[in-house]
C-alpha cells in the first residue's frame, strides 16, 4: 500500500504544481497592462485612464508635434559675433598716464615728464573728471577712442598733451562663473567677443565627473540654457556674453526609469541631448532574452493637464500615454530609434507569454521525472 499512497501524493503535487500556473514573475504581461486603459463604470460606460499609441513611422510625425515633458526646457541665444574691444561701462576704473613735453607745463612736477591719473573711476552717468578738461562721459566708447577724445580735449590747453589709457573693469564689464568649473568666480570681459566657452575655459573647464553637463545662462531676469556638447558641435550656439551675465554649469537633471524584464532596474541619467528609445534601451542592458517580450516594450509617460488636447494632434489626448514597441519589426527599431525618450519616463519590459510556459513545462517536466522514479 506504500507505494500507491506515494503515488497519490506525487499525483496532488502535479496537481499543485499545475494549479500553480500564476507563478510569480518579474512583471506583468502586455495584455494585462494595457487591459487597465479601459475600465467599467457603474453604468457601463468605459472609464479610460490612459492612452496606447504604437512607436511606428506613420505615428512618429504626430508624436513629434507633442510638448516636451518632465525637466524643464530652455531657449538659447545664438552667437553675436562682436568687435574683439573693450566698451567703457558705468563702474570701470581708467589708469590716465598724461606725457606733457613743455619745461613749464601745468599738468608735471618740474623734472617730470608725465603725470599719473590712477584709478579714475567712472561714474553711474558714464563720466570722469580730468584736470583742465572737466567732465567727460566715456562710457560707450572703447578705450581706443576715449583716448583719443581725452587727448583731443587736452591739447586745447595743454599743446603737447599725449595721453595713454588702460581700462580695469568694473561689474558692468565682468560675467560670473558660478559652479560646475575648477575656479569658479568673477572674471572681467576683456573685449566685447568673450563668449560661455571662453569663460568657461578661464575658469578651469568642467568637472571632469559631470555627466552631460548643462549649461544655464541668468541675463535681464531670464534663464536661458542648453549643453556644453551642443556648444562643441554648433560653434554659432557659443553666446557672447554681455556684462552682468552669469552662468552656471550643472548635471543634467533629467533621467528615465527601467523595470520589469529589462536588463536592469534602476534609475538612470541622461548620457546626452537627446535620447531615444533604442538609447535606452542599450543603456539598461537591453532585455532579458528568457523572460522578455520583445513585442511589448512600454514606455509610460505623464504630461501635464495644459499638454492635453482634445484632437491628440498638436498635443496627448490624455494626461497619461502609454507608448508600444516591436522589436520584432525593422519598422519597430527604426523608429524607437527616432522615438524620443523624456525625463521621468519609464521603460517598462513586459514579461514574455512562452517565457511563462516555459517555466510551468520545466515544474511538470520535473514532477513527471520525480513521479516515474517512485
Amino acid at each position: 500500500m506504500g507505494w500507491i499512497n506515494r503515488r497519490i501524493t506525487t499525483v496532488v503535487m502535479l496537481s499543485l504544481l499545475l494549479a500553480a500556473c500564476a507563478t510569480p514573475r518579474g512583471a506583468g504581461f502586455q495584455r494585462e497592462v494595457l487591459a487597465a486603459s479601459e475600465e467599467k463604470a457603474a453604468n457601463g460606460d468605459p472609464i479610460y485612464n490612459f492612452s496606447v499609441f504604437p512607436v511606428t513611422r506613420d505615428v512618429l510625425p504626430t508624436l513629434a508635434a507633442w510638448p516636451v515633458t518632465g525637466v524643464g526646457s530652455y531657449r538659447w541665444i545664438n552667437r553675436q559675433a562682436q568687435p574683439a574691444s573693450l566698451i567703457i561701462d558705468a563702474g570701470d576704473t581708467l589708469k590716465i598716464t598724461i606725457w606733457d613735453a613743455e619745461d613749464n607745463s601745468l599738468l608735471t612736477s618740474p623734472g617730470q615728464r608725465a603725470a599719473q591719473l590712477q584709478d579714475v573711476r567712472v561714474s553711474s552717468t558714464g563720466r570722469i573728471f580730468l584736470p583742465f578738461v572737466g567732465e567727460m562721459k566715456v562710457s560707450g566708447m572703447s578705450p581706443e577712442n576715449a583716448r583719443a577724445q581725452i587727448e583731443a580735449r587736452l591739447t586745447q590747453t595743454v599743446a603737447s598733451a599725449q595721453v595713454q589709457l588702460s581700462v580695469e573693469p568694473g561689474r558692468g564689464n565682468t560675467a560670473s562663473l558660478v559652479s560646475g568649473v575648477q575656479s569658479p568666480g568673477v572674471y572681467p570681459l576683456v573685449d566685447r567677443d568673450v563668449t560661455v566657452l571662453n569663460l568657461i575655459a578661464t575658469g578651469g573647464g568642467t568637472s571632469s565627473d559631470m555627466k552631460n553637463p548643462q549649461v544655464r545662462l541668468m541675463r535681464d531676469g531670464q534663464i536661458y540654457g542648453t549643453s556644453i556638447s551642443r556648444l562643441y558641435d554648433n560653434p554659432a550656439l557659443d553666446t557672447t556674453l554681455q556684462g552682468g551675465d552669469q552662468v552656471i554649469v550643472e548635471d543634467d537633471e533629467r533621467y528615465f526609469l527601467s523595470l520589469g524584464a529589462a536588463g536592469s532596474e534602476s534609475s538612470f541619467p541622461f548620457t546626452k541631448d537627446q535620447m531615444s528609445a533604442l538609447d535606452a534601451l542599450a543603456i539598461v542592458g537591453g532585455v532579458s532574452d528568457t523572460r522578455a517580450d520583445p513585442q511589448g516594450i512600454l514606455i509610460l509617460r505623464e504630461y501635464t493637464s495644459g499638454a492635453v488636447r482634445t484632437d491628440g494632434v498638436s498635443g496627448p489626448p490624455m494626461q497619461r500615454v502609454v507608448f508600444t514597441v516591436d522589436l520584432t519589426s525593422a519598422d519597430g527599431l527604426f523608429s524607437a530609434g527616432k522615438f524620443p525618450i523624456m525625463s521621468g519616463d519609464l521603460v517598462y519590459a513586459t514579461e514574455s507569454p512562452i517565457g511563462a510556459a516555459r517555466t510551468i513545462i520545466g515544474l511538470f517536466s520535473n514532477s513527471l521525472t520525480l513521479y516515474n522514479k517512485l
